[in-house]
């Protein structure tokens, strides 16, 4: 069972934890994180869900996403989550999240980072990653337009492309 951290509207801590799944009350949030790895040639490393996922399986997706578990801060989970699904340790020290997307259940804490990562030398996750690639925002858009995206608003994903680069964030 994972457990996740609650937060009121503010993101303040409650003080309490929940199963990550369960129906939460009225006014209790949750914490997941996405990571945008891009390369120098400014192309979004992205990945295919999973089969077995019981949200948007076999669709196409940023590079890494899932959820924060109790005890871990955002950037934690987020660093986690990388070695998770692609086997390989990214460190974030010193970075902020891009954007912070606030859903239905929680907050969406979107970090953006420049990594020339070799796909060959990465480690999948199977149960939730079957493929990686590296696309242009073209080619991001059109998979989307097909519905072999995630269900981004158009305007998000270009947002990311456009954000990657444009705010000092490391390159390590």
């Amino acid at each position: 069972m994972e457990l996740v951290d609650l937060y009121d509207e503010n993101r303040v801590p409650l003080g309490r934890v929940a199963e990550r799944h369960a129906k939460k009350a009225p006014g209790e949030y949750r914490m997941v994180v996405h990571v945008c790895v891009f390369n120098s040639l400014g192309q979004l490393l992205i990945q295919r869900r999973s089969p077995e996922k019981r949200v948007w399986p076999e669709l196409w997706d940023v590079s890494v996403g899932g959820g924060v578990d109790a005890g871990e801060t955002s950037r934690q989970g987020a660093e986690r989550e990388v070695l998770e699904e692609l086997g390989y340790d990214l460190d974030l020290t010193g970075l902020r999240p891009a954007v912070t997307v606030n859903f239905e259940g929680g907050f969406d804490d979107f970090f953006v980072v420049t990594r020339d990562l070799d796909i060959r030398d990465l480690r999948l996750q199977q149960e939730e990653v079957s493929d990686v690639r590296w696309v242009t925002l073209e080619d991001a858009m059109a998979m989307l337009d097909s519905g072999a995206f995630i269900p981004y608003p158009p305007s998000f994903l270009r947002f990311l492309f456009e954000a990657h680069g444009s705010f000092d964030f490391p390159t390590k």
